[in-house]
């Protein structure tokens, strides 16, 4: 059975990104990376290569959490992304049609029964 296996990332939308980046690294120490977020690594990623949670903010007009006014997303690491995608179709489970791949994985988007849209990650081994 396909299963998630941890939080891939925790998104945020903010009306002005850049500055509340700004706060979250003064208050929190959270320092942004160059691809534009934070990256926490793990000490026990499976595959080996691919443990990290992100965190990230996207501008208050973001489409990327659905239509709705959901002010945040949680990413969620899965082991088998197609077979987890059936299983949840085969619940009557409301799935994006849309499907994304990158160098670093493979994403798909679900919605969750209050109306959450809940996204998806295959991190790819190094």
């Amino acid at each position: 059975m396909a299963r998630v296996t941890g939080i891939g990332g925790v998104f945020l939308k903010a009306k002005d990104p850049k500055a509340l980046y700004a706060w979250y690294a003064e208050h929190l120490g959270i320092k942004m990376s160059e691809w534009g977020g934070a990256s926490f690594e793990w000490s026990d990623e499976v595959p080996a290569g691919t443990g990290t949670t992100a965190w990230s903010l996207f501008p208050e007009s973001s489409k990327h959490f659905g239509d709705g006014p959901q002010q945040a997303m949680i990413n969620y690491r899965v082991d088998n992304l197609d077979e987890l995608i059936e299983q949840l179709t085969s619940a009557g489970v409301t799935i994006d049609p849309k499907r994304e791949e990158a160098s670093y994985g493979k994403f798909a988007w679900i919605v969750d029964p209050e109306g959450n849209r809940v996204e998806l990650w295959q991190p790819l081994a190094d």
